[in-house]
């Protein structure tokens, strides 16, 4: 016990002058090359429990914009359009999606099913509003990948729309790109989702677009 005891004080003793070297061989003097002062962020001051207790009661507590999600649950068909990068020429597919709140009303998860080129297609969507942010977010993972694409946008009231604005990972070139969605509320039975892409121009162009109607 004794030496375990001697050990600790020993090994807390050694780190202690380690420290004390490094802030001696550190020099604060500013350089002339770079006189920009470097100020120090103050601390955030502690909060009460009842702040916190509130602060997560909010941040959980499904609101108006978890409502706007709900108004989706139930069964849709799918007509989704490929668009070819180069030509702009599209073909149309066909697909079934059924919409539901998860979690207690927090998320809206749609799985959408149906065929792609031959092949059984499979893809999950996942929207949600992050109360703490004030974004809509959504994921979107499918069985011809085994990427997740997150995006985050704003819903206009206005026009009725999100534009979800995010990043996926291109299977060519293995590196990060930028993604587009707009979402859009046509009417109480009708969704349109349009999706853009890089071709490889490196220009934006329209890649897809869904049109979902309630069954």
């Amino acid at each position: 016990m004794k030496k375990n005891l001697l050990l600790a004080v020993t090994v807390i003793a050694m780190a202690t002058a380690c420290k004390k070297a490094e802030d001696k061989a550190i020099d604060t003097t500013p350089s002339t090359a770079d006189t920009t002062a470097v100020k120090e962020e103050a601390p955030a001051p502690a909060m009460d429990s009842a702040t916190v207790a509130k602060a997560w009661e909010d941040y959980m507590t499904p609101g108006e914009a978890h409502k706007m999600l709900a108004m989706d649950n139930g069964t849709w068909n799918v007509e989704v359009t490929w668009f070819d990068p180069q030509t702009g020429q599209g073909q149309k597919g066909t697909m079934s999606a059924e919409s539901k709140m998860i979690m207690g009303g927090r998320y809206q998860q749609t799985t959408h099913k149906g065929t792609f080129m031959g092949m059984p297609f499979e893809g999950i969507a996942t929207v949600g509003h992050d109360n703490a942010s004030g974004k809509m977010v959504s994921t979107w993972v499918d069985n011809m990948g085994t990427g997740i694409m997150f995006m985050r946008g704003d819903y206009d009231p206005s026009t009725k729309t999100i534009e979800f604005r995010g990043e996926m990972t291109d299977p060519l070139t293995k590196k990060s790109k930028p993604a587009r969605e707009i979402f859009a509320i046509t009417d109480a039975n009708t969704r349109k989702m349009e999706m853009f892409d890089l071709g490889p121009d490196g220009k934006e162009y329209k890649s897809m677009e869904i049109v979902m109607t309630r069954k």
